[in-house]
């Protein structure tokens, strides 16, 4: 949920002064420039057949199973397989969950993260719960950002991810611009973002292991 709306002629600028102020960080920079361009969204463009086969294609790309269902049905992940009958950015995100998710709890029902907005069987995803809340944040968080950053290279509309995530709440405070350099660094880290800021993909990360 947007907590603040931007109306759209208002976004180029606020967009623009953003990259000033990531000028110090050229990682971070870049990484924010490619999903500044995928600014203007064209109409038509969002949420597309095409964009949820190309999720698809990246969890698969990753070794990740995924099911033509609901996540209503049950889980977003159920332990062993995404469910993808949903928006193609949440398909991107769940990609992100996975790489982002220590490998014992990748047999958990939505990571052992508790349940997911669109999670059918909350009861069970909030019993399976085994972080703490502050290691929950922090995991979100950079899920969040690495999912979009997928988008990004995917050429779909990763502003709008950017924005319902809140990425640019704040945005004319140098703290915002330092928390998104500070958020890219620890994927950079992590190894799930390569120097100029682009998400990994598998044969990198193979290569990298």
């Amino acid at each position: 949920m947007i907590l603040t709306p931007i109306a759209a002629p208002e976004l180029g600028p606020i967009l623009e002064r953003f990259a000033v102020r990531l000028a110090g960080n050229p990682r971070a920079a870049a990484a924010f420039g490619r999903i500044r361009a995928t600014w203007p969204v064209t109409p038509g463009q969002v949420d597309t057949p095409a964009q949820r086969a190309e999720g698809i294609r990246l969890a698969h790309a990753f070794g990740i199973e995924t099911l033509d269902e609901e996540p209503e049905n049950a889980f977003m992940w159920d332990g062993r397989c995404i469910r993808t009958r949903i928006e193609a950015t949440v398909i991107a995100h769940e990609v992100a969950h996975w790489l982002l998710c220590a490998p014992e709890r990748r047999p958990l029902p939505d990571f052992g993260l508790g349940s997911g907005p669109s999670t059918g069987r909350r009861d069970i995803a909030n019993a399976a719960f085994c972080v703490s809340l502050e290691e929950r944040e922090t995991e979100e968080v950079l899920t969040s950002l690495l999912g979009i950053l997928w988008e990004a290279e995917l050429g779909q509309p990763a502003i709008l991810g950017a924005l319902e995530q809140n990425w640019l709440e704040g945005a004319d405070r140098d703290s915002t611009a330092a928390f998104f350099a500070e958020m890219l660094e620890r994927l950079y880290a992590l190894g799930h973002v390569d120097a100029e800021g682009r998400p990994c993909p598998p044969p990198a990360r193979r290569a990298a292991a």
